[in-house]
């Protein structure tokens, strides 16, 4: 028996020439479905599937044919889009946790050395006012002592 190929362009058949697995090609269907980034199991590829009965024309039923295929092609849409939404938001969440994890490990070249300059000569101005705070009551207790005696 032989079998008949339709190609959509003259690329997918000289790949087909040179026997490329289609899963393995990266430009291809088969390749985006097999990795994951296109939906490959949806209940919406079964109204796509051939159907070879022949059926009497029916004006009317004709018409719910196309307005159905309408629906299905805006549900296929939605689908298709909440799909790489989520792709996308895998995405970023990874990431966001690399990021985390570099600035994390290399803080030391993102923090100055004039702010931990800074925070050293604060702390030292607070532990000097502290000094003096308690030279200062030490000096009333004692001539406190003194005007009693």
């Amino acid at each position: 028996m032989l079998q008949i190929f339709k190609f959509c362009r003259s690329k997918c058949h000289a790949a087909f020439k040179k026997k490329k697995n289609p899963r393995k090609v990266k430009w291809t269907k088969a390749y985006r479905k097999t990795v994951g980034k296109e939906l490959a199991v949806d209940p919406s590829f079964e109204f796509e599937k051939r159907r070879n009965v022949p059926i009497k024309y029916n004006r009317e039923l004709w018409s719910k044919t196309v307005e159905a295929m309408k629906k299905v092609e805006t549900i296929k849409q939605r689908r298709q889009n909440l799909h790489i939404m989520q792709r996308l938001r895998k995405g970023k969440e990874l990431e966001q946790e690399k990021d985390i994890k570099e600035v994390q490990r290399d803080l030391s070249l993102i923090r100055s050395p004039a702010a931990g300059l800074k925070q050293r000569k604060k702390q030292e101005e607070a532990e000097e006012q502290e000094h003096m705070q308690v030279d200062e009551d030490s000096n009333n207790e004692l001539e406190a002592e003194a005007e009693v005696n």
